[in-house]
C-alpha cells in the first residue's frame, strides 16, 4: 500500500508540474499570433518591476540578532522587506480597484 501512495504522489506532483508548465506556454503561444497583448503583458511587468524596485529601496536593511540565528543577512532582509511592501501596495491597489469598479458600476 505505501508503494502505491509514493507512486500516486509521484504522478500528482508530474500532473502538476505538466498544467504549471502548460498554463504558461500555452498564453505565450496564443500571444505570439497577436503581438499587441504581448505589449499589454510587458508593460505589466516592468511596471511590478518598477514598483519593486521602489519598495526595495524605501527597505530597511537591519537585522537583529533573532535573524542572525536564522543566517539572514542585510541583503536578504531588505529583499525580504522590499517584497512586503510590495505586497502590501499591491494588495492596497487591488483595493482601490475593487472600490472604484464597485462605485462605478453603482453609479450606472
Amino acid at each position: 500500500m505505501e508503494s502505491f501512495i509514493n507512486i500516486a504522489l509521484w504522478v500528482a506532483m508530474i500532473m502538476v508540474g505538466i498544467a504549471a508548465l502548460a498554463a504558461v506556454v500555452l498564453p505565450l503561444i496564443n500571444s505570439l499570433s497577436h503581438p499587441k497583448t504581448l505589449v499589454r503583458s510587458a508593460i505589466g511587468v516592468v511596471a511590478l518591476i518598477v514598483l519593486f524596485v521602489i519598495t526595495w529601496s524605501i527597505a530597511d536593511s537591519a537585522v537583529t540578532n533573532a535573524y542572525i540565528e536564522f543566517g539572514v543577512n542585510e541583503t536578504s532582509s531588505k529583499f525580504v522587506g522590499g517584497s512586503l511592501m510590495l505586497m502590501y501596495v499591491l494588495f492596497i491597489i487591488a483595493v482601490i480597484g475593487i472600490v472604484f469598479s464597485e462605485i462605478n458600476k453603482a453609479i450606472k
